[in-house]
């Protein structure tokens, strides 16, 4: 056995683990953490492969964006997990039942077995001698450019529409806006009022003791 044979085994081995691990945990946040080592064990078979920039993109998207994002989310929630769980039982036959139906699916794929064909780059339509990379990139902004930039505009209102559903204005929190802060200056926040007394202290009378302090 070669080494790229034992690490591919040690690799699937791992991503097996964490994957079932993501659906076992019953804190959300443990799940989060094993669905990011799931990610980082994909993006090395991915390597082993040689699709370098697939293995880049799943490390740099979905780990450093969307899982972090995710982990903020679920931390800043607190969600309740006994809540979540309540009914599981109950929709565990219909689960299971789809779940055997995308494992035979899965097999019957799997079992028919995979075409070799003896030049990839044949089917890219690219000339032979350019990495993976470089391939998926001609191809990217060549035949799939209009494609890509349509997907750059959705994601792109996407990303405005969920910046303006977390800063608006809501009715059950004090909004304090971040400009006013910064410009506040000193003299807004306390003043300082020189005013005369109401009234005069009183004189004490002639007839009271005058307390005196006893030294020991």
């Amino acid at each position: 056995m070669s080494v790229t044979t034992g690490l591919f085994y040690v690799f699937s081995a791992v991503l097996l683990f964490a994957a079932f691990r993501v659906i076992t945990a019953r804190n959300p946040v443990h799940a989060a953490l094993f669905l990011v080592l799931t990610f980082f064990q994909a993006a090395m078979v991915w390597m082993l492969l040689k699709a370098e920039f697939l293995s880049i993109t799943l490390v740099l998207v979905y780990v450093g964006a969307v899982m972090v994002l995710f982990l903020f989310v679920v931390m800043m929630m607190d969600i309740n997990v006994e809540n979540l769980r309540v009914g599981f039982w109950n929709h565990f036959p219909l689960a299971a039942v789809v779940g055997v139906v995308i494992a035979l699916e899965m097999a019957a794929v799997l079992m028919g077995g995979f075409r070799v064909i003896d030049d990839p780059n044949a089917v890219l339509g690219v000339p032979g001698g350019l990495s993976n990379t470089q391939q998926l990139g001609k191809l990217i902004y060549t035949e799939y450019l209009y494609p890509l930039e349509i997907a750059a505009a959705i994601l792109l209102v996407a990303m405005v529409a969920a910046i303006a559903l977390t800063l608006r204005a809501r009715k059950d929190s004090k909004h304090v806006s971040p400009g006013d802060q910064v410009r506040v200056k000193a003299a807004d926040r306390m003043t300082v009022l020189k005013m005369s007394a109401s009234q005069a202290a009183l004189a004490p009378l002639a007839d009271e003791p005058v307390q005196t302090e006893k030294k020991a």
